[in-house]
């Protein structure tokens, strides 16, 4: 087969045997993907195999390779290997592999789950001669061998980049090596103000984990020029091997004492330590340490520890980006949100809560003000998006509405027909809004008359607990490109009562149907109708969507209380 080639003149074979495959110390390497097809192969592994690249790529990795001991094809219901890719579990093993000449070798295998970013990759495989891995498994005081290493630096990469979160990425990262190499973990962290965190002490005895808080909390600053193992790798320095002995003498600084009190406290007679270093900037150190009865770490383990803390470095640095960006984008949108006015005897109260998970920001707005014939306008709306052009969109969107219902003394109808016509200028795909005003009358009572732009309709709560969606007044959502017919609803609102505004995220769920939401939101505001318009708005929020919605969507909700 003549190997193929790719746009940028690369050879098919050479492309396939190094495309996104991770420098993971010289080992055989194969890549599937989703459907068990050979996605990527490096060359140690072709040469393993006994296969080009160019003719396994694209290929089932069972149907071509599996056999069992007499060259026939294995049964899948028999493949080891296939259920154990199957079951997303990482797992070792043996096997009969039919080489691209027809002979049998047999290899051992590990396979774990593995994802990059932009790969067509769902699952590694590392490949070792069977008579290499002949000595597995190693004891818990000795070593850790070849295979094991590989599996642990594989678990390592899937589970570090799989979050965003740096307290789980830690988290993960201990479980991983403890106890598998060491007794005790100690992770300590340089926060974004320079100071230094002992984020983490844990050991485990008896079958479970244990953290030592006693232990944990802020540090001592990293002393210049200190000479001691932990300083020199906050300082970004190489790894070394530690003792108890090494801490024995007088300290050159805080930092030095408490590394003292931390072996005195934990019974560690041997102890590696490597820095956690991001992209531009040293992020903590990670420490391992060993009790009896268990052997003393050895430079093979420094080496471990360096490639582990290189893996956790690139995570926290994924995730400290993440988080701030985060915290940027969220605190812009906070800040575009409206204080809300003072108005004589009415109650007014609103939130923000962000999705946590996986959008940034939204497009969720309230807004609330008193136009210039003393009527109070009311707005709640979504822009399409979650993401800074969907936070820019609706500061937009808000402006242009404020701007149109304090210039122009229409209806609610009229103002939205005006933006409608505007949405344009903002770039927003889609907007859902509803937009009204309350206005009190001579006799004191107060009459809100409302306009919906395909928004989730409003809903009023009686002092006594009766509450009912407002349907009327509904209309198309705005930036469609036509021109529908908008329409006005008006009501009178009894005395205590309460009308909530909000948007889809307090009520519409991927896990069920939008009408359950709203009898579930209908339900909880009408048993809280009695508390008062904070604790109402709070209790609200908490109680409308169930726990395994927390991470849906954004919120906003504005409510206002009649005297």
């Amino acid at each position: 087969m003549v190997p193929r080639a790719r746009a940028d003149g690369v050879p098919a074979s050479e492309a396939a045997s190094s495309a996104g495959l991770p420098d993971l110390l010289g080992a055989a390497v194969c890549v599937l993907d989703e459907r068990g097809v050979v996605a990527h192969l490096n060359g140690r592994a072709e040469r393993l195999l006994g296969w080009d690249a160019a003719d396994l790529v694209g290929r089932n990795a069972h149907d071509v390779l599996q056999r069992d001991r007499h060259g026939q094809p294995l049964p899948r219901s028999q493949c080891s290997l296939l259920q154990a890719f199957l079951s997303r579990c990482p797992r070792a093993g043996t096997g009969w592999f039919e080489r691209g000449d027809g002979s049998l070798v047999e290899l051992s295998w590990l396979i774990a789950p593995y994802a990059e970013a932009g790969a067509d990759a769902d699952a590694l495989v590392i490949f070792t001669d069977a008579d290499r891995a002949a000595d597995l498994p190693s004891g818990p005081g000795s070593a850790l061998s070849e295979l094991e290493r590989l599996t642990l630096l594989a678990d390592t990469t899937t589970q570090l980049t799989s979050t965003l979160d740096s307290d789980e990425a830690l988290n993960r990262l201990v479980h991983l090596v403890v106890p598998r190499i060491a007794d005790w973990a100690v992770v300590d962290l340089i926060t974004e103000g320079d100071e230094v965190e002992r984020a983490i002490v844990v050991h485990y005895e008896d079958g479970v984990y244990a953290a030592r808080e006693d232990l944990q909390g802020p540090m001592p600053p990293v002393p210049a020029d200190s000479p001691m193992p932990l300083s020199r790798a906050l300082r970004g320095a190489a790894s070394t091997l530690v003792t108890p002995q090494t801490y024995q003498g007088p300290p050159d600084s805080g930092i030095a004492l408490e590394q003292a009190r931390l072996f005195e406290a934990t019974g560690m007679h041997s102890a590696a330590i490597a820095p956690i270093r991001g992209l531009r900037d040293v992020l903590g150190a990670l420490t391992l340490g060993r009790v009896e009865p268990r052997g003393p770490l050895t430079p093979v383990d420094l080496s471990l520890l360096e490639d582990l803390t290189r893996r956790t470095g690139l995570a926290l640095d994924n995730a400290r980006l993440y988080q701030r960006q985060r915290k940027v984008a969220e605190t812009m949108q906070r800040h575009l949100l409206p204080q809300l006015p003072s108005v004589p005897g009415l109650q007014m109260a609103a939130r923000y809560l962000a999705a946590p998970d996986d959008s940034q920001v939204g497009g969720d707005w309230y807004d609330a003000f008193t136009l210039a014939d003393g009527m109070t306008a009311l707005a709640i709306g979504d822009v399409v998006g979650h993401d800074l052009d969907a936070a820019a969109g609706m500061a937009q969107i808000r402006s242009m509405l404020r701007a149109y219902a304090w210039s122009h003394h229409e209806s609610p109808s009229a103002i939205v027909r005006r933006l409608d016509g505007s949405t344009s200028l903002a770039g927003v795909p889609m907007v859902t809004l509803v937009f009204g005003v309350v206005e009190q009358s001579a006799d004191g009572a107060w009459q809100l008359t409302w306009t919906n732009a395909g928004h989730p309709p409003p809903l009023l709560i009686s002092h006594d607990g009766q509450a009912r969606y407002l349907n009327d007044g509904h209309g198309m959502l705005l930036s469609t490109g036509l021109t529908p017919v908008r329409s006005d609803a008006s009501l009178t609102l009894p005395p205590r009562s309460t009308l909530v505004l909000y948007t889809d995220g307090l009520v519409e769920s991927r896990h069920r149907p939008i009408d359950d939401g709203l009898e579930r939101l209908r339900k909880h505001a009408a048993s809280l109708a009695h508390r008062p318009l904070p604790a109402f708005i709070d209790l609200l929020l908490e109680r409308a969507r169930p726990a395994d919605d927390k991470n849906d969507d954004d919120v906003a909700i504005l409510a206002v209380r009649t005297p």
